[in-house]
């Protein structure tokens, strides 16, 4: 399940759920390999000699669909529909994520001269003053606001149904990476960002190991909590226990700000303990790191070892590192294990479904609604997400540091023969390549996605200078040297 499923879940009082049960040389090259660019036919080797313009132009068009997601209230709504010839109109609904989306894709503007420095300053003051203004609960945002007054949501727009209030801790990591991102572009928001972010203790999501009980104690983050109940409130029935998802930057965040200690890290699954019940059954061995007994297991994909996520999704993997170095600084196993996901992602839609297109994630269903896509091999969850044949383009951009030349045929070729991209608001969310069909929407989160990956390719660093100094360098960096991937 993915976290927009599961928040919707927790959000109208559904149970709780269980994330899971108790848990060195390079492999070569699959075979299939070498055959998945020439399997991209002639008609669609689109890119120039140059692709720095088409990035360029993609960044404005994305950029433009921001805009018009964020309200006059100064918060970047969930989403617009985009099917329309007049100006689209934000949803009601927002969340810290959306927020933090808002926040690092105008910082990215700016920073790229797409908007001038005064009009990203204003921008960024104003959606920082909205932010001011938001009921909080134990210094964290609840999980979904209107994003025109701000109001906390109890009532879902789309349907009527109860929404209980919820403190998530990945939502909330992503406004606090937005907000970091805002401070940094905007010195005269520093006193304003420190003050908001001084009670964003992680520690609250935090549930301390316990040798004796490592299953009710397992250094784990919460994936949140109601807090409408005595003391801390109700937590999730479930941790976020896989590393390899997005979550880890909640994880990120807390080790630097030393909320959070660092064996926290060797905490979290590399894959599930082997018998456990996952999507194949690991190879691996255990290490000693830090005095810790870290289960390092792999999962090996078309003859390539890697190490998988919770459900096989792109942005599950390569979000992070759009802000946190993780290839730089961990390049023997972050690096390789980027590299390799991305690969499989490629071979997945080429040539294992011979979709012709490839990029699976998190997004929009081409003909309405909303739901997890991926490759389920390589994640851990039995009955992980699955392809259906539909390509998100944020699951390309993502893919950029790792595959550049196919992400952009990729992307033209959704643009050529789906004709999935617009000179106004950019890549459509998502496109069924088994029917055609295109999606009417454009989401916050996968924008916000696609702007940032954009900035690093045409101003490499740009958004991640926060997260390279401070608690980052001298806390997280020390432990992604030390990683050791068995793959």
């Amino acid at each position: 399940m993915d976290r927009r499923t599961f928040l919707t879940a927790v959000s109208t009082g559904g149970a709780t759920l269980a994330l899971g049960a108790a848990p060195s040389a390079d492999a070569a090259p699959a075979s299939g390999t070498a055959s998945t660019a020439s399997a991209v036919s002639s008609r669609r080797r689109l890119a120039p000699t140059s692709d720095t313009p088409p990035l360029r132009k993609w960044f404005h068009s994305t950029y433009r669909s921001i805009e018009a997601m964020t309200t006059d209230f100064g918060l970047a709504a969930d989403k617009i529909d985009v099917s329309g010839s007049g100006r689209p109109v934000p949803s009601v609904q927002t969340s810290p994520t959306n927020i933090g989306c808002g926040l690092w894709a105008t910082a990215a503007a700016g920073g790229l001269g797409v908007i001038s420095r005064n009009a990203m300053e204003r921008s960024l003051t104003r959606t920082v003053s909205a932010v001011e203004r938001l009921e909080r609960a134990h210094g964290f945002w609840f999980n979904w606001y209107d994003a025109h007054d701000g109001s906390v949501l109890t009532t879902w727009p789309e349907s009527g149904a109860p929404v209980r209030p919820f403190l998530s801790s990945v939502d909330n990591a992503w406004l606090v990476t937005g907000l970091r991102i805002a401070a940094d572009a905007v010195p005269a928001l520093r006193p304003r960002a420190a003050k908001l972010l001084a009670g964003a203790d992680w520690s609250y999501y935090y549930t301390p190991y316990d040798a004796a009980d490592p299953v009710a104690g397992p250094g784990q983050l919460r994936g949140g909590f109601w807090p409408d109940k005595p003391g801390k409130g109700e937590p999730t029935g479930h941790h976020y226990g896989a590393l390899n998802t997005e979550p880890r930057m909640a994880s990120y965040l807390g080790i630097a700000d030393g909320s959070l200690p660092a064996d926290h890290y060797w905490h979290m699954f590399r894959t599930l303990l082997p018998g456990s019940g996952q999507e194949q059954e690991p190879e691996g061995s255990y290490v000693a790191i830090d005095g810790i007994r870290v289960w390092q297991g792999h999962y090996t994909y078309r003859g390539r070892k890697l190490v998988p996520t919770w459900g096989g999704s792109m942005f599950e993997a390569l979000m992070v590192p759009l802000f946190v170095p993780e290839p730089e600084w961990s390049p023997r196993a972050w690096g390789l294990t980027h590299d390799r996901y991305v690969r499989s992602q490629i071979e997945h839609g080429l040539d294992e479904e011979k979709y012709g297109y490839w990029g699976f994630s998190p997004a929009s269903i081409p003909e309405g609604g909303y739901r997890e896509y991926g490759v389920d091999a390589i994640g851990m969850q039995e009955d992980g997400y699955n392809s259906l044949g539909v390509v998100t383009p944020h699951a390309s951009f993502l893919a950029l540091p790792h595959a550049r030349v196919e992400a952009i045929d990729n992307l033209k070729a959704l643009d050529v023969d789906f004709g999935a991209y617009d000179d106004t608001y950019g890549f459509r969310d998502s496109v069924n390549v088994r029917t055609g069909r295109v999606s009417d929407f454009v989401l916050a989160l996968d924008q916000g996605m696609i702007a940032a990956a954009l900035a690093q390719q045409l101003r490499p660093g740009l958004l991640q200078r926060p997260f390279r100094s401070g608690g980052f360098a001298s806390r997280v960096r020390p432990l992604l040297a030390k990683e050791r991937f068995s793959i």
